[in-house]
Protein backbone atom coordinates (compact mmCIF):
# COMPACT_ATOMS: atom_id res chain seq x y z
CA UNK A 1 0.00 0.00 0.00
CA UNK A 2 1.02 2.93 -0.49
CA UNK A 3 2.96 5.60 1.61
CA UNK A 4 -0.11 9.10 1.84
CA UNK A 5 0.86 11.98 1.69
CA UNK A 6 -2.14 13.98 3.31
CA UNK A 7 -1.91 16.62 5.48
CA UNK A 8 -4.36 15.68 8.19
CA UNK A 9 -3.86 13.02 10.19
CA UNK A 10 -7.68 12.75 10.47
CA UNK A 11 -8.17 12.60 6.66
CA UNK A 12 -5.15 10.06 6.48
CA UNK A 13 -6.83 8.17 8.55
CA UNK A 14 -9.80 7.68 6.64
CA UNK A 15 -8.12 7.44 3.11
CA UNK A 16 -6.20 4.50 4.46
CA UNK A 17 -9.39 2.79 5.88
CA UNK A 18 -10.66 3.56 2.17
CA UNK A 19 -7.70 1.91 0.62
CA UNK A 20 -7.66 -1.08 3.19
CA UNK A 21 -11.79 -1.61 1.65
CA UNK A 22 -10.86 -0.87 -1.86
CA UNK A 23 -7.63 -3.45 -2.02
CA UNK A 24 -9.61 -6.59 -2.78
CA UNK A 25 -10.92 -4.85 -6.11
CA UNK A 26 -7.72 -4.03 -6.65
CA UNK A 27 -6.33 -7.50 -6.40
CA UNK A 28 -8.97 -8.94 -8.59
CA UNK A 29 -8.22 -6.35 -10.81
CA UNK A 30 -4.25 -7.32 -11.54
CA UNK A 31 -5.97 -11.19 -11.66
CA UNK A 32 -7.89 -10.25 -14.64
CA UNK A 33 -7.13 -6.94 -16.44
CA UNK A 34 -4.24 -6.91 -18.76
CA UNK A 35 -2.35 -4.23 -20.05
CA UNK A 36 -4.04 -3.31 -23.78
CA UNK A 37 -0.93 -3.99 -26.11
CA UNK A 38 -2.26 -1.57 -29.05
CA UNK A 39 -1.79 2.16 -28.53
CA UNK A 40 -4.66 3.74 -27.05
CA UNK A 41 -6.88 4.93 -29.52
CA UNK A 42 -9.30 7.21 -26.55
CA UNK A 43 -7.88 8.77 -23.65
CA UNK A 44 -9.67 10.02 -21.00
CA UNK A 45 -7.34 12.80 -18.80
CA UNK A 46 -8.68 14.16 -15.52
CA UNK A 47 -7.30 17.84 -14.01
CA UNK A 48 -10.20 18.79 -11.81
CA UNK A 49 -8.25 21.88 -9.67
CA UNK A 50 -7.53 25.21 -10.32
CA UNK A 51 -6.09 27.23 -12.92
CA UNK A 52 -2.40 26.85 -11.54
CA UNK A 53 -2.55 23.11 -11.52
CA UNK A 54 -4.24 22.87 -15.26
CA UNK A 55 -1.29 25.29 -16.54
CA UNK A 56 1.50 22.72 -14.42
CA UNK A 57 -0.25 19.69 -16.51
CA UNK A 58 0.42 21.30 -19.92
CA UNK A 59 3.64 19.71 -20.37
CA UNK A 60 2.54 16.41 -19.93
CA UNK A 61 -0.38 16.86 -21.91
CA UNK A 62 1.87 17.83 -24.80
CA UNK A 63 4.30 14.57 -23.82
CA UNK A 64 0.89 12.64 -24.21
CA UNK A 65 -0.22 14.08 -27.59
CA UNK A 66 3.30 13.53 -28.77
CA UNK A 67 3.22 9.34 -27.26
CA UNK A 68 -0.19 9.12 -29.28
CA UNK A 69 -0.18 10.74 -31.96
CA UNK A 70 -3.03 8.71 -33.11
CA UNK A 71 -5.58 8.84 -30.10
CA UNK A 72 -8.69 11.03 -29.32
CA UNK A 73 -7.78 12.67 -26.17
CA UNK A 74 -10.55 14.19 -24.07
CA UNK A 75 -9.63 16.46 -21.04
CA UNK A 76 -12.18 16.92 -17.83
CA UNK A 77 -11.89 20.12 -15.78
CA UNK A 78 -13.48 22.15 -13.14
CA UNK A 79 -15.62 25.00 -14.64
CA UNK A 80 -13.19 27.65 -13.47
CA UNK A 81 -10.62 26.14 -15.92
CA UNK A 82 -13.46 25.23 -19.15
CA UNK A 83 -12.10 28.54 -21.17
CA UNK A 84 -8.19 27.61 -20.91
CA UNK A 85 -8.60 24.19 -21.44
CA UNK A 86 -10.57 24.90 -24.81
CA UNK A 87 -7.23 26.44 -26.12
CA UNK A 88 -5.07 23.77 -25.34
CA UNK A 89 -3.61 22.27 -28.68
CA UNK A 90 -4.32 18.49 -29.30
CA UNK A 91 -7.89 17.68 -27.28
CA UNK A 92 -11.00 16.22 -28.82
CA UNK A 93 -13.15 17.30 -26.34
CA UNK A 94 -13.54 18.99 -23.12
CA UNK A 95 -15.71 18.20 -19.95
CA UNK A 96 -16.76 19.94 -17.23
CA UNK A 97 -17.70 19.52 -13.66
CA UNK A 98 -18.02 20.90 -10.57
CA UNK A 99 -16.33 18.81 -7.76
CA UNK A 100 -17.79 20.29 -4.35
CA UNK A 101 -14.38 19.50 -2.22
CA UNK A 102 -12.66 21.87 -5.08
CA UNK A 103 -14.75 24.64 -5.84
CA UNK A 104 -14.51 28.25 -3.49
CA UNK A 105 -18.27 29.33 -3.61
CA UNK A 106 -19.66 26.51 -1.74
CA UNK A 107 -20.91 25.23 -4.69
CA UNK A 108 -20.34 22.15 -7.13
CA UNK A 109 -21.55 18.48 -7.38
CA UNK A 110 -20.73 15.92 -4.39
CA UNK A 111 -18.76 12.81 -5.13
CA UNK A 112 -22.10 10.80 -5.46
CA UNK A 113 -23.61 12.53 -8.08
CA UNK A 114 -19.85 13.35 -9.88
CA UNK A 115 -19.53 9.14 -9.87
CA UNK A 116 -22.93 8.76 -11.82
CA UNK A 117 -21.61 11.65 -14.54
CA UNK A 118 -18.62 9.25 -14.88
CA UNK A 119 -20.56 5.98 -15.34
CA UNK A 120 -21.62 8.11 -18.24
CA UNK A 121 -17.88 8.55 -19.91
CA UNK A 122 -18.16 4.25 -20.39
CA UNK A 123 -20.13 4.62 -23.81
CA UNK A 124 -16.83 6.28 -25.14
CA UNK A 125 -14.71 3.05 -24.77
CA UNK A 126 -11.96 4.75 -23.14
CA UNK A 127 -8.54 2.70 -23.88
CA UNK A 128 -6.85 4.29 -21.17
CA UNK A 129 -7.71 7.16 -18.29
CA UNK A 130 -5.01 9.40 -16.84
CA UNK A 131 -5.75 11.16 -13.70
CA UNK A 132 -2.96 13.92 -12.81
CA UNK A 133 -3.82 14.48 -9.23
CA UNK A 134 -3.38 12.71 -5.85
CA UNK A 135 -7.16 12.55 -4.59
CA UNK A 136 -8.64 9.21 -3.86
CA UNK A 137 -11.92 10.75 -4.50
CA UNK A 138 -10.66 11.81 -8.35
CA UNK A 139 -9.16 8.17 -8.63
CA UNK A 140 -12.83 6.86 -7.74
CA UNK A 141 -14.20 8.87 -10.98
CA UNK A 142 -11.57 7.62 -13.00
CA UNK A 143 -12.32 3.80 -12.31
CA UNK A 144 -16.26 4.71 -12.81
CA UNK A 145 -15.40 5.80 -16.25
CA UNK A 146 -14.52 1.88 -17.47
CA UNK A 147 -11.42 2.30 -19.33
CA UNK A 148 -9.25 -0.63 -19.98
CA UNK A 149 -6.28 0.64 -18.40
CA UNK A 150 -6.13 3.30 -15.33
CA UNK A 151 -3.19 5.07 -14.38
CA UNK A 152 -2.58 7.76 -11.80
CA UNK A 153 -0.79 8.36 -8.20
CA UNK A 154 -1.53 6.30 -5.43
CA UNK A 155 -0.58 8.98 -2.35
CA UNK A 156 -3.60 10.76 -2.39
CA UNK A 157 -5.48 7.21 -1.78
CA UNK A 158 -7.34 5.33 -4.33
CA UNK A 159 -4.27 3.10 -5.15
CA UNK A 160 -6.12 -0.11 -5.53
CA UNK A 161 -8.24 1.23 -8.24
CA UNK A 162 -4.85 1.88 -10.67
CA UNK A 163 -3.42 0.03 -12.94
CA UNK A 164 -0.21 1.97 -12.90
CA UNK A 165 0.11 3.87 -10.06
CA UNK A 166 3.06 6.03 -8.85
CA UNK A 167 4.20 6.88 -5.79
CA UNK A 168 3.82 11.44 -6.21
CA UNK A 169 7.21 12.97 -5.56
CA UNK A 170 6.37 15.92 -2.96
CA UNK A 171 10.09 17.21 -3.23
CA UNK A 172 9.43 17.35 -7.07
CA UNK A 173 7.77 19.74 -9.14
CA UNK A 174 3.79 19.19 -10.11
CA UNK A 175 5.14 19.63 -13.68
CA UNK A 176 7.81 17.04 -13.32
CA UNK A 177 4.95 14.60 -11.97
CA UNK A 178 2.71 14.56 -14.49
CA UNK A 179 5.24 14.71 -17.08
CA UNK A 180 6.83 10.89 -15.08
CA UNK A 181 2.75 9.86 -14.67
CA UNK A 182 2.51 10.07 -18.86
CA UNK A 183 6.23 8.46 -19.97
CA UNK A 184 5.44 5.38 -16.96
CA UNK A 185 2.87 4.52 -19.54
CA UNK A 186 5.14 4.17 -22.70
CA UNK A 187 8.71 3.29 -20.96
CA UNK A 188 9.90 2.06 -24.10
CA UNK A 189 8.82 4.08 -26.81
CA UNK A 190 10.15 7.04 -27.86
CA UNK A 191 8.57 10.58 -27.50
CA UNK A 192 7.40 11.96 -31.22
CA UNK A 193 7.42 15.41 -32.50
CA UNK A 194 7.75 18.14 -30.10
CA UNK A 195 4.30 19.25 -29.40
CA UNK A 196 3.45 22.39 -28.11
CA UNK A 197 3.07 22.97 -24.79
CA UNK A 198 2.11 26.61 -24.02
CA UNK A 199 -1.14 28.16 -24.52
CA UNK A 200 -3.02 29.19 -27.97
CA UNK A 201 -4.05 32.95 -27.59
CA UNK A 202 -6.69 33.71 -29.54
CA UNK A 203 -6.48 36.84 -32.04
CA UNK A 204 -9.63 38.62 -30.70
CA UNK A 205 -7.75 38.15 -26.71
CA UNK A 206 -4.62 39.72 -28.08
CA UNK A 207 -6.50 42.27 -30.11
CA UNK A 208 -8.54 43.22 -27.01
CA UNK A 209 -5.18 43.30 -24.56
CA UNK A 210 -3.68 45.76 -27.14
CA UNK A 211 -6.67 48.19 -26.74
CA UNK A 212 -6.74 48.08 -23.33
CA UNK A 213 -2.76 49.07 -23.10
CA UNK A 214 -3.26 52.35 -25.39
CA UNK A 215 -4.39 54.08 -22.23
CA UNK A 216 -1.24 53.61 -20.32
CA UNK A 217 2.58 54.12 -21.06
CA UNK A 218 5.58 54.11 -19.23
CA UNK A 219 9.12 53.25 -19.00
CA UNK A 220 8.15 49.64 -18.52
CA UNK A 221 5.10 47.88 -17.77
CA UNK A 222 4.50 45.87 -14.39
CA UNK A 223 1.41 44.03 -13.94
CA UNK A 224 -0.01 43.36 -9.76
CA UNK A 225 -2.01 40.60 -8.80
CA UNK A 226 -2.95 41.58 -5.05
CA UNK A 227 -5.22 38.63 -4.68
CA UNK A 228 -4.31 34.81 -3.42
CA UNK A 229 -7.44 33.70 -3.40
CA UNK A 230 -6.90 32.26 0.28
CA UNK A 231 -6.38 34.26 2.92
CA UNK A 232 -2.98 31.78 4.30
CA UNK A 233 -1.31 32.77 1.18
CA UNK A 234 -2.35 36.32 1.35
CA UNK A 235 0.95 39.14 1.82
CA UNK A 236 -0.01 42.35 3.07
CA UNK A 237 -2.06 45.13 1.29
CA UNK A 238 -0.28 47.50 2.72
CA UNK A 239 3.00 46.07 1.60
CA UNK A 240 1.67 45.45 -1.83
CA UNK A 241 1.00 49.63 -1.79
CA UNK A 242 4.45 50.22 -0.73
CA UNK A 243 6.19 48.42 -3.39
CA UNK A 244 3.54 49.98 -6.35
CA UNK A 245 4.52 53.25 -5.05
CA UNK A 246 8.27 52.79 -5.17
CA UNK A 247 7.66 51.12 -8.92
CA UNK A 248 5.55 53.92 -9.88
CA UNK A 249 8.29 56.65 -8.90
CA UNK A 250 10.87 54.69 -10.88
CA UNK A 251 8.64 55.43 -14.15
CA UNK A 252 6.72 51.83 -14.69
CA UNK A 253 3.08 51.50 -15.85
CA UNK A 254 1.18 49.49 -13.46
CA UNK A 255 -1.57 47.09 -14.30
CA UNK A 256 -3.68 45.13 -12.03
CA UNK A 257 -5.75 42.01 -12.58
CA UNK A 258 -7.55 40.20 -9.90
CA UNK A 259 -11.36 39.32 -9.39
CA UNK A 260 -13.91 41.08 -8.29
CA UNK A 261 -13.44 39.79 -5.14
CA UNK A 262 -9.67 41.42 -4.91
CA UNK A 263 -11.91 44.88 -5.45
CA UNK A 264 -11.30 46.63 -1.87
CA UNK A 265 -7.82 45.04 -1.90
CA UNK A 266 -6.67 46.35 -5.17
CA UNK A 267 -8.76 49.66 -3.93
CA UNK A 268 -6.40 50.01 -0.69
CA UNK A 269 -3.26 49.81 -3.06
CA UNK A 270 -4.04 51.85 -5.78
CA UNK A 271 -6.13 54.90 -3.92
CA UNK A 272 -2.43 56.55 -2.94
CA UNK A 273 -1.17 55.88 -6.36
CA UNK A 274 -1.35 58.72 -8.85
CA UNK A 275 -3.82 57.68 -11.71
CA UNK A 276 -1.71 58.47 -14.38
CA UNK A 277 0.35 55.16 -15.28
CA UNK A 278 -2.11 52.83 -13.60
CA UNK A 279 -4.51 50.35 -15.09
CA UNK A 280 -7.20 48.61 -13.15
CA UNK A 281 -8.68 45.68 -15.03
CA UNK A 282 -9.95 43.91 -11.98
CA UNK A 283 -13.03 41.86 -12.74
CA UNK A 284 -12.78 42.92 -16.61
CA UNK A 285 -10.97 39.99 -17.81
CA UNK A 286 -11.34 36.40 -18.98
CA UNK A 287 -8.90 34.08 -18.88
CA UNK A 288 -8.42 34.40 -22.72
CA UNK A 289 -7.58 38.38 -22.56
CA UNK A 290 -5.66 38.27 -19.03
CA UNK A 291 -3.21 35.65 -20.52
CA UNK A 292 -3.02 37.97 -23.18
CA UNK A 293 -2.58 41.08 -21.31
CA UNK A 294 -0.11 38.98 -19.23
CA UNK A 295 1.98 38.44 -22.24
CA UNK A 296 2.71 41.99 -22.50
CA UNK A 297 4.29 42.77 -19.52
CA UNK A 298 7.80 43.41 -18.54
CA UNK A 299 6.87 41.55 -15.29
CA UNK A 300 4.20 40.30 -13.45
CA UNK A 301 4.39 40.69 -9.47
CA UNK A 302 2.36 38.26 -7.45
CA UNK A 303 1.81 36.01 -4.51
CA UNK A 304 1.21 32.10 -5.23
CA UNK A 305 -1.68 32.06 -7.79
CA UNK A 306 -3.34 31.02 -10.99
CA UNK A 307 -1.90 33.99 -12.92
CA UNK A 308 1.96 33.12 -11.46
CA UNK A 309 1.36 30.00 -13.71
CA UNK A 310 -0.35 31.64 -16.77
CA UNK A 311 2.74 34.06 -16.83
CA UNK A 312 4.94 31.15 -16.87
CA UNK A 313 2.99 29.61 -20.00
CA UNK A 314 2.96 32.95 -21.94
CA UNK A 315 6.87 33.66 -21.02
CA UNK A 316 6.60 36.57 -19.07
CA UNK A 317 8.85 36.85 -16.10
CA UNK A 318 7.49 36.67 -12.74
CA UNK A 319 8.01 37.60 -8.84
CA UNK A 320 6.23 35.56 -7.23
CA UNK A 321 5.70 36.04 -3.23
CA UNK A 322 5.64 32.45 -1.26
CA UNK A 323 4.17 31.72 2.34
CA UNK A 324 3.04 28.10 3.48
CA UNK A 325 3.21 27.21 0.00
CA UNK A 326 6.08 24.70 -1.24
CA UNK A 327 8.10 26.17 -4.17
CA UNK A 328 9.95 22.62 -4.99
CA UNK A 329 6.30 21.98 -5.83
CA UNK A 330 4.88 25.06 -7.20
CA UNK A 331 7.17 27.74 -8.16
CA UNK A 332 6.96 29.10 -11.67
CA UNK A 333 9.39 27.82 -14.07
CA UNK A 334 10.38 30.51 -16.27
CA UNK A 335 14.26 31.30 -16.78
CA UNK A 336 14.21 34.35 -15.20
CA UNK A 337 11.37 33.77 -12.40
CA UNK A 338 12.34 34.53 -8.80
CA UNK A 339 10.31 33.45 -5.69
CA UNK A 340 10.40 35.36 -2.40
CA UNK A 341 9.84 33.88 0.30
CA UNK A 342 11.78 33.22 4.10
CA UNK A 343 13.17 30.35 5.85
CA UNK A 344 11.41 29.13 8.76
CA UNK A 345 10.91 25.57 10.92
CA UNK A 346 7.81 25.69 10.35
CA UNK A 347 7.50 26.83 6.26
CA UNK A 348 6.54 25.58 3.47
CA UNK A 349 4.15 24.05 5.53
CA UNK A 350 2.17 23.47 2.28
CA UNK A 351 -1.01 23.03 4.16
CA UNK A 352 -3.39 25.85 1.85
CA UNK A 353 -7.15 23.93 2.25
CA UNK A 354 -6.36 23.00 5.82
CA UNK A 355 -3.71 25.41 7.61
CA UNK A 356 -2.70 25.72 11.10
CA UNK A 357 -5.30 26.77 13.68
CA UNK A 358 -2.18 29.46 15.08
CA UNK A 359 -2.40 30.54 11.31
CA UNK A 360 -5.91 31.04 11.07
CA UNK A 361 -7.30 34.95 10.60
CA UNK A 362 -3.76 37.03 10.00
CA UNK A 363 -1.23 36.83 7.87
CA UNK A 364 0.85 33.66 8.76
CA UNK A 365 4.67 34.22 9.59
CA UNK A 366 6.10 33.06 6.66
CA UNK A 367 4.27 35.55 4.78
CA UNK A 368 5.02 38.80 7.50
CA UNK A 369 8.47 38.05 7.17
CA UNK A 370 8.57 39.12 3.31
CA UNK A 371 9.54 42.87 3.62
CA UNK A 372 8.76 45.41 1.01
CA UNK A 373 12.66 45.52 0.40
CA UNK A 374 12.45 42.32 -0.33
CA UNK A 375 10.21 42.35 -2.83
CA UNK A 376 11.75 45.41 -4.90
CA UNK A 377 15.02 43.65 -4.89
CA UNK A 378 13.28 41.14 -6.58
CA UNK A 379 11.96 43.29 -8.86
CA UNK A 380 15.46 44.52 -9.72
CA UNK A 381 17.13 40.98 -10.00
CA UNK A 382 14.87 40.56 -12.71
CA UNK A 383 14.78 43.44 -14.50
CA UNK A 384 18.04 44.97 -14.24
CA UNK A 385 20.21 41.72 -13.33
CA UNK A 386 23.70 43.70 -13.85
CA UNK A 387 22.84 47.04 -11.44
CA UNK A 388 20.29 48.36 -9.26
CA UNK A 389 18.36 51.20 -10.84
CA UNK A 390 18.70 54.80 -9.65
CA UNK A 391 16.12 57.06 -10.58
CA UNK A 392 13.71 56.20 -13.41
CA UNK A 393 14.21 52.96 -14.51
CA UNK A 394 15.18 52.07 -18.73
CA UNK A 395 13.42 49.16 -20.18
CA UNK A 396 15.70 46.32 -20.36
Amino acid sequence: MAQLTIGSSRDAALVMAADMLLWPIGLTRRVWRRRPGAPPRQVLCLRLERLGDLIMTLPALAELRSRTPAAAIDLVVGRWNEELARTIPGLRHVDVVDANWLARDGGGQSLEALLLHAVGWRQRGYDLAINFEPDIRSNLLLAASGAAWTAGFATGGGGPLLDTRLDYDTSRHTTVNAIQLVQSLFPHDAAGAATQSGLTLPESARAEASRLFGSINGAITIGIHVGAGREIKQWPIDRFRDVAKVLQQRGAALVFTGSTEDRAMVDAVTAQLPPHGVLDLVGRLDVGVLAAVIARLDLLLTVDTGPMHLASAVGTPVVAIFGPSDPARYAPTGPRDHVVRVDLPCSPCNRIRQPPARCVGHTPDCLRAVTAPDVLRAVDSVLWPDHIPAGAAAKP
